[in-house]
């Protein structure tokens, strides 16, 4: 029988990194999921992103008319101008 021989060290190394990697990746894609869902459905945080980060609600707007025919924006503007008008008029 072959004596065993420890495994090299990078080897390990690479081992390690590829499953801290594949956690990373996996963490990072639920994040931005939750984000998209978040964006997808709360009107509210979607105003509060595009006060905060309008580059990222331009993001998700060119991605919902390119995926599909998502008229999010014409709507969003149409709100967020008929709730302006009425804080003015109180």
């Amino acid at each position: 029988m072959l004596p065993r021989t420890p495994k090299p060290a990078l080897w390990r190394f690479i081992k390690g990194s590829a499953k801290t990697l594949f956690v990373l990746e996996a963490v990072c894609f639920a994040a931005s999921y939750g984000l998209y869902y978040r964006m997808n459905t709360d009107r509210d945080f979607r105003r509060y992103i595009n006060e905060k980060y309008p580059y990222a609600l331009e993001y998700y707007y060119k991605i919902g008319e390119i995926v599909g025919d998502n008229k999010a924006r014409e709507t969003d503007a149409k709100y967020w101008r008929s709730t302006a008008e009425g804080f003015k008029n109180e």
